[in-house]
């Protein structure tokens, strides 16, 4: 095996056999990475091997599977995450420990520490060839758009803001306004965590999006706009979920006018953040109102499509339906191969990091939900598969404070707001 010690916290290696990972601790590493995805090469350790064996011997480990074809931002996050932890020497490794340098590199550009023309000296120096570095960073500052993800763990949520580098306008999509269901409290550490990027990089907020009313979180749309003054928007069919959730809450005094957003869009509409212009994809399916937003080279999706180790979102919802999914999945799908696609959740399988963007090529070709699939086997697939989904967890509490912008019931003669939550309704609407 050869490894590299880059510093006194890193040290990149090639691909360890489990008797090699079993002596780490003795050596004194405190984390394991493993950069390289299963089947890469069936003689290989398995990814549950190797975090068996790690555990084993009370060390922590990390699996970031990556490719250099599919490399995102996300990635990179992923594995800096690790090394801002600052918990004793980190052994890093995939096949070669090309990927592990890589990612290094590239996270040391990012936050500024490196210059480009330092990737190929550095790597040189350490005995490997950092070309694909060079070319995907090259081609990460050409883009138009640039995109950060913010990823909350408690609701596998992926909240985003969409900047113009150009002009420094920027635009949120989908920001999570923090509930603990067991205690009953709110606050803003999402939301305001979004707030310093903005004003941390001097960006100008133009708009605060929402691609339908969630039934995992809470939106803190209605909380931004009021720190900001930023309107807020939605897809115009945000009504017909609210008239079918004002009848299953008993909300009388709902309004169904969408009046509690700023902006209503629909099919077809634009919109522009700095010098970038927006189109709106009416996207239903998965809800009644749901939209995705395409800007430039990316579109975002929510819960529609997933990343393409995770399928597709699920139908049965009140408003839902697996049919009527399909066909926006297929409008989607129709754009260029090249076409970036963000999601709204991820939930790790395996046991991954975090990831949420992908390419509509990548999609057609591994997404097991997608890739040579005809309607009448995805519906029969979709539906299947939800049938054995319990409810989120959250979807009474959020959904009266969705359809309403992100705001929470009017206070009683107390000052308390109490959230309404009723029973043995969601059975039948979904039977």
């Amino acid at each position: 095996m050869r490894y590299v010690r880059i510093n006194d916290h890193l040290i990149v290696a090639d691909q360890p056999d489990l008797k090699t990972l079993a002596s780490l601790k003795e050596e004194g590493f405190n984390q394991v990475v493993n950069l390289r995805p299963d089947g890469e090469n069936t003689s290989y350790p398995s990814h549950e091997q190797a975090a068996h064996t790690v555990a084993e011997m009370g060390l922590r480990y990390h699996y970031i599977p990556v490719t250099i074809n599919t490399l995102t931002r996300a990635d990179i996050r992923a594995f800096q995450a690790v090394l801002h932890e600052k918990n004793g020497p980190v052994f890093a490794h995939c096949a070669s420990g090309k990927r592990v340098m890589t990612l290094y590199v590239l996270g040391q550009i990012l936050d500024g520490h490196m210059h480009a023309d330092d990737i190929l000296p550095f790597g040189r120096n350490y005995g490997f060839d950092l070309t694909e570095a060079v070319k995907w960073l090259e081609k990460e500052q050409e883009r138009k758009l640039h995109v950060e993800g913010f990823f909350d763990k408690s609701t596998w949520s992926v909240q985003y803001i969409l900047i113009d580098p150009k002009t420094k306008h920027c635009a949120i999509i989908d920001p999570v306004w923090d509930y603990d269901e067991k205690s009953g409290t709110t606050s803003t550490e999402n939301a305001d965590k979004l707030l310093r990027y903005i004003h941390d990089n001097k960006l100008h907020l133009e708009w605060i999006l929402d691609t339908h009313p969630h039934a995992d979180h809470f939106s803190a749309a209605h909380y931004l706009h009021e720190k900001t003054g930023a309107p807020t928007a939605i897809g115009v069919h945000v009504r017909d979920v609210q008239k079918l959730w004002k009848k299953l809450y008993n909300l009388p005094n709902l309004k169904t006018d969408g009046s509690q957003w700023n902006h209503l869009f629909k099919e077809g509409d634009h919109f522009t953040i700095g010098s970038l212009k927006g189109r709106v994809l009416f996207s239903p399916g998965h809800t009644l109102a749901s939209v995705s937003y395409l800007v430039d080279d990316a579109v975002f999706v929510h819960d529609t499509i997933f990343m393409p180790d995770s399928g597709t979102a699920r139908a049965d919802f009140p408003g839902g339906d697996a049919k009527t999914l399909w066909r926006s999945i297929k409008e989607i799908l129709a754009l260029p191969k090249e076409t970036r696609l963000f999601t709204g959740h991820d939930y790790q399988p395996h046991g991954r990091h975090p990831r949420w963007e992908s390419t509509v090529g990548e999609q057609l070709r591994t997404n097991p939900h997608l890739k040579d699939m005809t309607k009448a086997a995805y519906v029969k697939l979709r539906q299947a598969r939800d049938k054995t989904l319990p409810m989120p967890k959250l979807i009474l509490h959020a959904l009266q404070v969705n359809i309403q912008g992100g705001r929470l019931p009017e206070p009683e003669d107390n000052g308390v707001s109490y959230l309404k939550i009723p029973l043995n309704t969601l059975r039948g609407t979904t039977e």
